[in-house]
């Protein structure tokens, strides 16, 4: 068994020499895999036992691996349209998973990745999860830049129940777990577009519940003593980490790995919870499981909810077996990506993401941007499970218990439940937004924040606001502004312009 501090030091292992730049060539292909609730915990390599992830294992080996990289969210679709946007998730309307009430939606008039590098003549794809704009053909990824996308546009599906939506046609379950049907999928694409430069992003959904995995897989980690709920989520990964090999074996038959520049990462930390309907009767919905000792997990701003993998391979143009431990936040990806490629971004509001490049190539950091972070249900709400990065400084406003204001209010919200599973299941029974408000919430009054040196302390073990009330008042301070600044944007401008 690994110590924790063993772990972190796996995670923080030392660069190697400054690569050189990248010669000219071919417009490189790129291949950006996304897991759904997976934390740096759940890879082989730096777990302290259980998890089996070869293939990632070989990934984090051979390519670059950032130890200090943020998601935009603790929860996914405000994450993935930070990635898909380089903007933060509250200016693009995207600020939370209720589909049904279109809150998942990024809005019309941002620019996404996928619209950057179409414009720029590459065939782009979408396989798996979208969960950016679900129950409105404006917002489904064929209208968001993906030439071809087959997968679902809620925020999970049944792994033999499912519905698959390819191009906006229905396809029903044929029997097979949908993590080798997503990997078909995505080996379908490579092949078809072999020819010409490609993007395509695949959005598995494991290890998010339901949980369900085939039993051959699952029993190994029972009998190593695993409670049935982890041992299911350790099987979905090692099922989804055989898919990532299919694909890299892919591009290697086609003689496309030296030029195709493949990235792995997570949209938010582990689940350490399921709700009911997403385990069977007899197995826990408790899914605590090793996370490097990270403090939180999914649906928390502190660094167990948005701290997550990254791994990123491209022989052709970067050096691997390296390290980067400076702080890359998932809006720096689209920038970084379209320098890389030489693609000019099509006219959109402003980024909040930085060309990461540079460092990336291994040339001395420079400071480090401020980064923030704010998640609660519905609309947003700044005193609540907020935060931000300043240099090696992390200020958390911890998240408050919002209670509903009425008994109407707290049916109306099982309600939008209640149709978000409906949706899942049987896509054809809901068909639009819902139009009504927010529940009406209480919200308390804030306790102090908190800070943090993340650099001495990364587990966040020791709050140091009181042996430094200045800095924390000034993070603090600029923490609400920023807040008021983003809420406005989203305030400003309608989802449809």
């Amino acid at each position: 068994m690994q110590s924790q501090n063993q772990v972190l030091s796996i995670i923080h292992h030392s660069s190697l020499p400054i690569p050189p730049s990248p010669p000219a060539m071919t417009k490189p292909n790129i291949v950006l895999i996304v897991a759904d609730d997976m934390g740096y915990g759940d890879f082989g390599v730096f777990n302290d036992g259980p998890a089996r992830t070869p293939t990632l294992d070989h990934l984090v080996d051979e390519s670059l691996c950032l130890t200090q990289h943020y998601s935009g969210s603790p929860v996914c679709s405000p994450a993935r349209a930070a990635l898909l946007t380089g903007r933060y998730p509250i200016r693009t309307g995207a600020i939370t998973p209720q589909e049904v009430m279109g809150l998942d939606r990024i809005a019309l008039r941002e620019v996404t990745i996928a619209d950057a590098f179409k414009q720029a003549g590459y065939a782009t794809g979408l396989i798996g999860k979208w969960h950016n704009g679900a129950l409105d053909a404006r917002f489904h990824p064929n209208a968001r830049g993906y030439d071809e996308f087959a997968g679902f546009c809620g925020g999970w599906a049944d792994y033999y129940r499912w519905y698959l939506d390819c191009n906006g046609s229905r396809r029903p379950s044929d029997g097979r777990y949908l993590t080798d049907v997503l990997t078909e999928e995505a080996v379908g694409f490579i092949e078809r577009h072999r020819q010409h430069p490609f993007f395509l992003n695949v959005m598995y959904n494991a290890p998010h519940s339901p949980l369900q995995a085939p039993e051959h897989l699952v029993r190994p980690y029972l009998e190593a003593g695993l409670s049935k709920g982890v041992a299911i989520t350790y099987a979905m990964i090692e099922r989804m980490d055989a898919g990532v090999a299919r694909i890299l074996d892919t591009l290697s038959q086609y003689n496309l790995s030296e030029n195709t520049i493949v990235l792995f990462t997570s949209d938010n930390g582990p689940a350490f919870m399921v709700r009911p309907d997403q385990a069977p009767d007899e197995v826990s919905r408790d899914t605590r499981r090793f996370n490097c000792g990270f403090n939180g997990a999914k649906g928390s701003v502190y660094e167990g909810g948005i701290r997550v993998p990254m791994i990123m391979r491209w022989p052709a143009g970067l050096e691997g077996a390296r390290s980067i431990d400076e702080l890359v936040h998932f809006t720096d990806w689209l920038p970084t990506l379209l320098r890389i490629t030489g693609i000019e971004r099509p006219d959109g509001p402003p980024l909040d993401g930085l060309d990461i490049w540079p460092l990336l190539q291994g040339e001395a950091p420079r400071e480090a941007p401020r980064r923030f972070w704010q998640w609660n249900g519905y609309t947003p709400i700044g005193t609540t499970n907020s935060a931000m990065r300043d240099g090696p400084w992390k200020l958390v406003r911890p998240q408050l218990p919002i209670a509903f204001a009425s008994h109407e209010d707290k049916q109306a919200a099982a309600r939008y439940v209640e149709l978000d599973i409906e949706y899942k299941y049987h896509p054809e029974n809901v068909t639009e937004i819902s139009g009504n408000p927010d529940p009406e919430r209480i919200i308390p009054d804030p306790p102090p924040p908190e800070l943090y040196h993340i650099e001495e302390d990364p587990l966040e073990q020791t709050n140091l606001s009181e042996t430094e009330p200045m800095r924390t008042a000034r993070m603090l301070n600029a923490l609400e502004t920023w807040f008021d600044e983003v809420e406005s944007e989203r305030r400003r401008f309608s989802i449809n312009k």
